[in-house]
């Protein structure tokens, strides 16, 4: 089979190369998915790096999100799934073998039926950012105001959708009339141009001096120091990423008005989260109400673009490749 892989950390350009590799084959409790098509998250990216984990492996194949058709399985499950369209998450996740290449083999859980009018570059985007925002939606609980970080991101934007769909009043962040477009599309009430605007005053105006009950942060370190002005007493940080590794909090604020940061790392959840997760995002999927942002798709020849089109945040949204 083709494939992108790299066999040391580095940039893109350095250390991603493109090759015919042995298509695996499946064991027991696995099946095999033809790909379609493989979603570049930022956390590949940083892997690939090795800013957040060192090359584990003698040889990496990237990328833990994609879409294609189960096209053989292993002993234990059933010979019906053969055929069947799915979308896969955790592909590269403690493995490996990820999903840019034209097959992978994982557990039989790990591929997800796809429906039928969902395409396979939409599906290659669900495992990472999808699942990342419907947990972070949960663990928000019933917040019923909401503040989404970078809401025209891979996380931001289905998260507007998930937190629309519990019946909450959605404010986002924005850095571009863009992306503010893109933003409400997914139904986000308020818009804040974080650039141009000052995000306390905009939320306390919006809320009537109330604050947020929740926030989903995709960068605790750039943005923990907006909380005394966002937030009310005992009210709810999810943070789902960081820019750096080590974050200043305003610690005596949050002591004693009681504020809870609560982390979500998607890779991790427990067999009831991801329970709950693949089940929200299927139902949405079924009954068409979820929007799913596939910004650029790109050949596997061009996975370098592909990454650094990640890395500079070329795309107002998911970055795909092509696998077929």
């Amino acid at each position: 089979m083709r494939a992108a892989f790299y066999d040391k950390n580095g940039s893109a350009r350095d250390v991603l190369n493109l090759g015919e590799i042995e298509t695996p084959k499946p064991g027991p409790g696995e099946v095999r998915v033809k790909l379609a098509a493989s979603g570049v998250n930022p956390s590949d990216v940083k892997s690939r790096e090795g800013r957040t984990r060192k090359i584990a492996f003698p040889r990496v194949i990237p990328h833990s999100d994609g879409a294609g058709e189960i096209d053989a399985v292993g002993d234990g499950v059933p010979a019906s799934r053969v055929g069947e369209r799915v979308w896969v998450w955790n592909g590269q996740w403690k493995r490996a073998f990820g999903t840019c290449a034209n097959h992978i083999v994982l557990p039989s859980p790990l591929a997800v039926k796809l429906p039928a009018h969902i395409g396979f570059e939409a599906g290659a985007c669900l495992g990472i950012p999808a699942m990342t925002a419907y947990h972070a939606i949960e663990v928000a609980g019933a917040a019923k105001t909401v503040l989404v970080s970078g809401g025209a991101g891979g996380v931001g934007h289905y998260a507007i959708q998930f937190a629309k769909a519990r019946g909450a009043t959605v404010i986002t962040t924005i850095s571009s009339d863009a992306k503010a477009k893109l933003a409400r599309e997914a139904g986000a009430d308020h818009v804040i141009d974080y650039k141009r605007e000052n995000v306390g005053e905009r939320v306390m105006a919006l809320t009537n001096k109330a604050g947020v009950d929740a926030v989903i942060e995709m960068d605790l370190a750039a943005n923990a120091k907006l909380a005394p002005a966002i937030l009310h007493p005992r009210s709810t940080i999810v943070v789902y990423g960081t820019g750096s590794p080590e974050a200043t909090i305003p610690s005596q604020y949050m002591l004693t008005s009681g504020i809870a940061i609560k982390f979500v790392f998607v890779y991790e959840l427990t067999q009831a989260e991801r329970d709950a997760a693949v089940s929200g995002i299927t139902r949405m999927l079924e009954e068409k109400r979820l929007i799913n942002n596939v910004a650029l798709t790109l050949p596997l020849n061009d996975i370098v673009a592909a990454h650094e089109a990640v890395e500079q945040s070329k795309a107002l949204g998911n970055v795909v490749v092509s696998v077929t």
